[in-house]
């Protein structure tokens, strides 16, 4: 199964912290157990090497994540900037939030999107894309004038051609 690149991934759990302040503690319990000479040195050896090999997993952990993190910071910045030019490229343009995908089908997805703008939430029909579409995902489409114009409601159902999809990002950083 493919991970949802939309998702920021984390950089700490509460698990990852925890396990982090007690190997941390306890090395420095160590510390003060062999500067008073209360273990025997093989115990004292022993215990070090095991709190040792267990900061070194835990430093693993952060630095696999922080790197997961750094690349996704990159690669969400890439896309936004690709969204942008796109976004100057085009004319007449809207954003739109994938709120949910609802049910996939193989010529299309049915999904909830919430057009940024407006605020406004509705169901909508997705043409099969080469790339799958995430909850959390923001298109950039060139809104189909006969099914949204001033003045008239909204559709019940919108409908976004595959070629009026024209780049996408996941939903906007703080800056």
């Amino acid at each position: 199964m493919n991970a949802n690149p939309v998702l920021k991934p984390k950089l700490a759990t509460p698990a990852l912290v925890l396990v982090s302040v007690a190997i941390i503690v306890c090395l420095l319990c160590l510390v003060a157990t062999v500067g008073a000479n209360l273990l025997p040195q093989w115990a004292s050896a022993m215990l070090g090497t095991a709190l040792l090999l267990g900061a070194a997993a835990v430093g693993a952990v952060w630095m696999a994540r922080r790197r997961r993190l750094h690349s996704w910071m990159v690669n969400a910045n890439e896309q936004w900037n690709s969204f942008d030019q796109a976004k100057r490229r085009h004319g007449t343009t809207a954003e739109v939030t994938v709120l949910s995908v609802d049910a996939l089908e193989p010529t299309g997805s049915w999904v909830t999107i919430k057009w940024n703008r407006f605020d406004h939430v509705q169901n909508a029909w997705i043409e099969a894309l080469s790339e799958p579409i995430w909850p959390g995902s923001v298109l950039l489409i060139a809104p189909d004038v006969a099914q949204v114009r001033p003045g008239v409601p909204w559709p019940l159902n919108y409908y976004i051609q595959a070629s009026h999809c024209l780049a996408w990002a996941p939903r906007r950083l703080a800056r």
